[in-house]
């Protein structure tokens, strides 16, 4: 009988376009497959065997026959392709308005009050990548202690401001600011960008990054699982991104390797209920910078630490399924999160080994499997994969 549930989100690892990816200019994306093929291959063997080349074609990664998991791959249902959407469908929420974005920067209604609130000038205010800007106006910010503010292709408030210059406590204290600001305008987050480094090519971002997000519209199975008296474990910025609701306990992490050594390292302390980690490297670090070669040397990372998972969790009592919140494709123009099929892989009891879960309607299908198993409150949306488990 499943007692624990690892949920692990591989932030962006998308596995080909959906059917409207052309509304959102993603032709063509697909994270795995195109970050392989530029690589020459990828070697990813404990993927392999959980049936993760049955998704799409991932030179290096073949197809099995017999994988150790189920598998299959799910659109999303949601409008939009950014981190809030995607999380909060996970769990069950479908949402059918796109969070606001701003192309041409925030309007003077907003960036107002916050200099007033805040009582800091301000640079940039516009689309911007986040390590671009930083060599733009980092040097900028070191001389006039200005905060810089830019968005991208998703709703977000990005506060970046160097840590010798503008305290940690100050930055988060000023995103919360923004927060109040922002909430009427359903701005999915703000987030705090803190940096360091002497100047332009120098400059370098930190793992002191925070989301701070606008909260769900209605409960979720976390909380549910809560209500059902079982711990919710978030790793790495899950709480953020549901901002507190239904999570017990929260570990911040500093990238993947040490999101999947705290994951492996809860399995000593939680012995029922949800694990759930977000590795943000594969997005903030790769994605984003349209780095191919470096996305491709993390998910073989990610793999050799998969295998030290999957030797810890007990064979009968454990389920670990893998799945992401969006794509983005490092190999496509932009820097923006791209429209994608995302995996979903389940394994641990052998009922479980060779399942062909075939194409899901909506990432739901991950919180409804998850609720089914817990035997809590099935989410409106999303169907279990139990019924094909058997």
């Amino acid at each position: 009988m499943i007692q624990r549930i690892i949920l692990i989100i591989l932030d962006s690892v998308g596995v080909g376009e959906t059917p409207d990816a052309h509304h959102y200019g993603d032709c063509g994306a697909n994270t795995l497959g195109n970050t392989a093929k530029h690589n020459g291959g990828l070697e990813l063997p404990t993927l392999q065997t959980l049936g993760l080349g049955n998704l799409t074609p991932t030179e290096g990664v073949l197809p099995c026959n017999n994988p150790l998991g189920a598998f299959g791959k799910c659109a999303e249902l949601s409008a939009g392709k950014d981190t809030t959407t995607g999380h909060w469908e996970l769990v069950g929420l479908h949402t059918q308005t796109p969070f606001p974005v701003f192309p041409h920067g925030f309007p003077s209604e907003i960036i107002d009050p916050f200099i007033q609130q805040t009582d800091h000038g301000i640079l940039g205010n516009k689309p911007a990548s986040g390590t671009t800007i930083l060599d733009e106006l980092g040097e900028e910010h070191l001389k006039t202690k200005k905060l810089i503010v830019y968005t991208s292709g998703d709703s977000v408030f990005q506060i970046a401001a160097h840590e010798d210059v503008v305290p940690i406590d100050d930055l988060y204290r000023y995103c919360i600011i923004a927060r109040r600001i922002l909430d009427p305008y359903q701005v999915g987050r703000v987030i705090a960008r803190p940096f360091i480094g002497s100047g332009k090519g120098h400059f370098k971002r930190t793992y002191n990054r925070r989301d701070f997000s606008i909260l769900p519209p209605s409960d979720t199975i976390l909380n549910s699982i809560q209500n059902a008296d079982m711990p919710v474990v978030g790793i790495g910025k899950i709480h953020d991104i549901y901002a507190g609701q239904g999570i017990s306990t929260s570990y911040h992490t500093e990238g993947n390797i040490d999101g999947m050594n705290k994951t492996i390292e809860a399995l000593d302390t939680i012995d029922q209920g949800l694990i759930m980690t977000n590795l943000v490297d594969f997005d903030m670090l790769y994605g984003h910078r349209r780095d191919p070669k470096g996305y491709g040397h993390c998910l073989e990372t990610f793999d050799h630490q998969l295998a030290d998972l999957k030797n810890k969790i007990h064979p009968s009592q454990d389920l670990v399924i893998l799945t992401a919140d969006h794509g983005n494709d490092p190999t496509m123009p932009g820097t923006d999160h791209t429209r994608e099929y995302v995996p979903f892989i389940a394994f641990g009891p052998d009922a479980f080994s060779g399942i062909n879960l075939g194409t899901r309607d909506s990432f739901a299908d991950v919180g409804a499997t998850i609720a089914d198993i817990f035997k809590i409150t099935l989410p409106k949306y999303g169907q279990s994969i139990l019924p094909s488990i058997g």
